[in-house]
């Protein structure tokens, strides 16, 4: 069995920003990587918008920054996946994907979330053989080919950029008729002459015998179907919070999200959640980085009224037994 005061489940922004808190506190807290260590950010390409990086940063080496400097003040990391928890008391227990047992006297939830899927037919069949939710791991197997992106936000044109280093043109289906990302992405896209967009329009099926052939799409105002060859499909259509593991066991909002108050405090006392599994407006890694940062502090905050409780009750104890003592 493993121990530590403090747990963080994850690493991604808000995890590692836990861990570098935790740590300077002298706390030597514990991150489980999951199954994508750095979390989602280390899937981008490139990080513009991460204050003191003023020409940008690729989203990997970002994570292997924030890992390094929490590692320097004792953060400790374990490649693992949690597959249950029994939060009912304290030390909380975890149980990894290996049947090992992982206590903690306090646990920081930072899981995130993962690539929404379209949930059309071809899709599962098609994963991994032309379906991709990554363009940074998978960009280069496109090379010189035709790929589609579904979505009209931040990641969906971020990471559809990335591609056109590689694709010799890129689709961009949208369910709308003008898109949601930062105004300077669609600049960029809008001049990019690999870029075309198809709006109004979803797609329906994805098409292929061992890999993806094209895509089925419907246009949402005519209902007009059309079938467009393609030998890629990426998918950026939102995100769904990583919280299987607590269903049953925390408070989740009606789209899955972990409820916390305003200090990252779940209604377990000495459970705290940060990040993308708990925001579902901002959803950025400084804001994930921010809230990493309260429950760190939260956790230690907890831990030291804890620990001066602990202290008091036992010297109430000691005044009460030393007299009793003394009349033998």
């Amino acid at each position: 069995m493993t121990h530590s005061k403090v747990v963080i489940i994850g690493s991604g922004p808000a995890g590692l920003t836990a861990a570098l808190y935790a740590a300077r506190a002298n706390l030597e807290p514990l991150v489980v990587r999951g199954l994508q260590p750095g979390g989602l950010i280390a899937t981008t390409s490139e990080v513009e918008n991460y204050p003191g990086f003023v020409d940008g940063i690729g989203g990997f080496e970002l994570y292997e920054h924030m890992e390094r400097q929490a590692g320097r003040f004792g953060a400790q990391y374990k490649d693992a996946i949690i597959q249950r928890v029994d939060l009912s008391e304290r030390p909380f227990k975890l149980y990894t994907d290996t049947d090992e047992l992982i206590s903690a006297d306090t646990l920081i939830i930072a899981t995130g979330a993962s690539p929404r899927k379209l949930g059309v037919p071809g899709e599962e069949k098609l994963a991994n053989r032309g379906v991709s939710y990554c363009a940074t791991c998978d960009g280069f197997f496109f090379r010189n080919k035709k790929v589609v992106v579904v979505g009209g936000g931040n990641s969906a044109l971020d990471e559809g950029l990335f591609l056109t280093r590689f694709v010799d043109e890129l689709v961009i289906v949208h369910r709308r008729d003008s898109l949601r990302a930062d105004p300077v992405l669609q600049e960029r896209a809008f001049d990019n002459p690999k870029v075309r967009f198809v709006w109004d329009s979803t797609v329906d099926e994805v098409l292929g015998g061992e890999r993806v052939e094209g895509v089925k799409l419907r246009n949402l105002k005519t209902g007009e179907q059309t079938t467009l060859e393609t030998e890629g499909v990426f998918p950026y259509i939102g995100h769904v919070p990583n919280t299987w593991l607590f269903k049953d066991v925390l408070e989740l909002d009606e789209t899955g999200y972990l409820v916390t108050d305003n200090r990252q405090r779940t209604q377990i006392p000495g459970v705290f959640a940060a990040g993308d599994v708990v925001d579902h407006v901002y959803r950025q890694a400084i804001t994930a980085a921010g809230e990493g940062c309260r429950a760190a502090m939260e956790a230690t905050w907890f831990l030291s009224e804890q620990e001066h409780a602990a202290k008091k009750s036992q010297a109430v104890t000691e005044e009460v037994v030393s007299p009793a003592l003394g009349q033998w």
